[in-house]
């Protein structure tokens, strides 16, 4: 759990230094890193963003709005590598990612059922968002479409993120309940945390394994 916690601190460290180094710019890097499935996540990303706008640093709709940029920057990669690898790809290097042909399945009946405005929902789910531009690319779901239900669907995620970031810089200089609740809380979130990885990573690699 303290490796997680060092984990957890120095990709806010990393957060903190390219948004404020570059502003917007450095916001859709970084929600390009996380879409380009790269787990960069952007629950860490946008509510420091968030800080910044409750500083007046920044603008909260333009920072939403780089974010949301972002993740259509990094979509590109993911997308083009699922319609060029397809599964041929998942069949020989998903396990090193930790995604199965069963997950391949899975997204390419969501396809087949709901068509691309799979694309739309899942940029509003935590964690599945990351890589659903893989399957929508092995899918070969039009790009105009592609790009448009990304961005439709991340912009309210990110405005989400960053207006809970800039309510808690708002108060936490001035509500000193905050900082002792948060404090409370900060070996609570990194054992959730830290348990749903473990499940996560253990749930995928006997899936895996059950396929081979």
């Amino acid at each position: 759990m303290q490796h997680l916690h060092g984990l957890i601190a120095s990709l806010a460290t990393f957060t903190i230094a390219v948004i404020s180094a570059g502003g917007y710019w450095g916001i859709a890097l970084l929600m390009a890193i996380e879409s380009a499935c790269i787990p960069l996540p952007s629950e860490i990303i946008m509510p420091f963003a968030g800080y910044l706008v409750s500083v007046g640093k920044l603008d909260l709709f333009l920072a939403a709005t780089a974010g949301a940029i972002g993740c259509n920057l990094g979509s590109i990669v993911a997308y083009e590598v699922g319609k060029r690898g397809g599964r041929p790809f998942v069949q020989r290097w998903g396990k090193y990612v930790l995604v199965g042909t069963h997950d391949l399945d899975r997204a390419e009946g969501f396809f087949q059922r709901w068509g691309g405005i799979t694309v739309l929902v899942c940029r509003l789910l935590p964690v599945v968002r990351t890589f659903i531009a893989f399957p929508a690319g092995v899918a070969r779901m039009p790009l105009l479409r592609f790009h448009a239900y990304t961005f439709i669907g991340s912009w309210p995620w990110c405005f989400a993120l960053t207006w809970v970031g800039r309510e808690l810089g708002v108060r936490w200089n001035t509500d000193p309940r905050l900082k002792a609740v948060l404090h409370n809380m900060d070996v609570v979130i990194v054992a959730v945390v830290a348990a749903a990885a473990i499940w996560f990573v253990w749930h995928k690699v006997r899936a895996i394994k059950r396929e081979r």
